[in-house]
This record gives C-alpha cells, sequence and structure tokens, in this order.
C-alpha cells in the first residue's frame, strides 16, 4: 500500500502541467479523467482553465499503471476494478504533489472531475481520514484537503459502490464551493439520484450549484454519435464557459 508521497511519485511522470504567462504562484485545477482516460475534451478544459488564468495539472490514473484505453474500457467502466473510493487515493496524492509545485499558489486549489474521476472526488471527501489505508493509502490519516476550495464535477458516477449515492452527509465540505453538471438523460443516474448524492456535500456546508442539461452522459466528449451517449457541441462549448467562470469565482 503507497503511502501519499509514494503515490504522487507513481503519478507525477504521467502528469500533464498547464500554466499562464508568468512566473505565479497560480492558483491550479487539477482535472481527473473520466474511465476512458484522458481525452481531447479533458485537455480543452486544462487549456479553458489557463485562459481563466489558473494552472492546470491533468492527473492520467492509467497511463502511470501501464493501463491501456481497452482494459479500461472492460474492466473499469464496468465496475470490476479500480473502483471510485480506490481512486481517491491518487486524489488525496495529487493534492499533497500539487501544494509543493513551486509555481502553485497551495492556499487556492480546485479539483475538476469528468464521470469515473468526479467519483473518486466524491469518495473522498465522503471518507473520514482518519485511520491508516483509508483510500488504499497508508498514510490516510495525515492527509489533508487544505486549499482545496472548489470542486467542479461533470456527470459524477453516483450509482453502486458510490459512498454518497444514500446521500449520508460528508465528514467535511463547509467553504467548499461547487458546481455539478447534472444530464438528464445519463443513462447511469436519475436526476433524482444525482441530486440524493450532491445532498452529501450539501448537509456537510457546501455551496452547491447544479447545471441540468439535457443531454446524455459523456455529452462534452466529441467522437460520440450513439443514443446512450452522444456528443453536443453547444453544450460543451457552454461546458467550457461555466467552467471557467467557476474557477474565477474562487
Amino acid at each position: 500500500m503507497d503511502t501519499r508521497i509514494e503515490r504522487w511519485r507513481r503519478l507525477a511522470p504521467a502528469a500533464e502541467l498547464l500554466t499562464p504567462a508568468g512566473k505565479g504562484p497560480f492558483p491550479l485545477v487539477l482535472l481527473f479523467h473520466g474511465c476512458g482516460g484522458v481525452r481531447d475534451h479533458i485537455r480543452a478544459y486544462a487549456r479553458a482553465a489557463v485562459e481563466a488564468g489558473w494552472a492546470a495539472l491533468i492527473v492520467d490514473s492509467f497511463e502511470a499503471r501501464g493501463w491501456s484505453r481497452r482494459l479500461a474500457q472492460f474492466l473499469i467502466c464496468t465496475g470490476l476494478m479500480f473502483r471510485g473510493r480506490r481512486r481517491a487515493g491518487d486524489v488525496l496524492a495529487a493534492i499533497e504533489g500539487a501544494r509543493a509545485l513551486p509555481l502553485v499558489d497551495p492556499g487556492r486549489l480546485a479539483v475538476a472531475g469528468w464521470s469515473h474521476g468526479a467519483w473518486a472526488i466524491m469518495d473522498l471527501w465522503a471518507q473520514p481520514l482518519t485511520q491508516r489505508g483509508e483510500v488504499r493509502i497508508a498514510d490516510a490519516d495525515e492527509g489533508s484537503l487544505e486549499g482545496v476550495r472548489g470542486a467542479f464535477l461533470a456527470y459524477p458516477y453516483v450509482g453502486v459502490a458510490s459512498a454518497s449515492r444514500g446521500g449520508r452527509p460528508w465528514p467535511r465540505g463547509e467553504g467548499l464551493k461547487m458546481l455539478s453538471i447534472v444530464p438528464r438523460r445519463d443513462h447511469l443516474a436519475s436526476v433524482r439520484r444525482h441530486l440524493r448524492a450532491l445532498a452529501s456535500a450539501v448537509s456537510a456546508g457546501a455551496e452547491v450549484a447544479i447545471w441540468s442539461v439535457d443531454a446524455t452522459h459523456a455529452f462534452d466528449e466529441p467522437g460520440l454519435k450513439g443514443r446512450v451517449l452522444a456528443y453536443d457541441d453547444a453544450l460543451s462549448l457552454e461546458a467550457l464557459d461555466r467552467f471557467r467562470a467557476f474557477l474565477r469565482s474562487l
């Protein structure tokens, strides 16, 4: 089982850092991809963050482990392995690693996740972090979410095995500002289930905003043309605008 530092050392070589012009320090948003891995839309959001004056750190949980997109589609997208609570250790370790980056303002951090990545973020906030070994991190009890001001959650997975599925209050959340995108045609969760899961953050004192969209899960990923997953160009552009505005509000 990794310590926080050991996990970050595994993740760091595969991470991508984008920064605005200048010497910094910059506020930083950490981006956690969906179960399909780092796709073009994740990098588009990273560029949007830079346009908003933020540095962006794309954390690739799959490349760091040598996992292919094909493996991810068959084993992770289906929930057979690497569920949100386990990946939450990546989020905890990456936050710690990000604080130490020389160009980063450690007091102005945000996290952003898409589907599986949002699941990992929510599962991390749902853990007490009072015992060793939580979220598969040996020293999780010494971890901290200090400095994280906001969470951007794009169509989070809130179904079976999600720690927030039942709406139990998170152990922390006071002062956290959140924006969650809830697609009304999400095949993985009804609007009601999304709202029940987000109630976990509200009960903990987080400020939660919801953007309800008439779209499918992963509507902002170019190339999806099916009935279950379909790209929507106009809503994708609006999502980028809302992401920039959200970061500027933190």
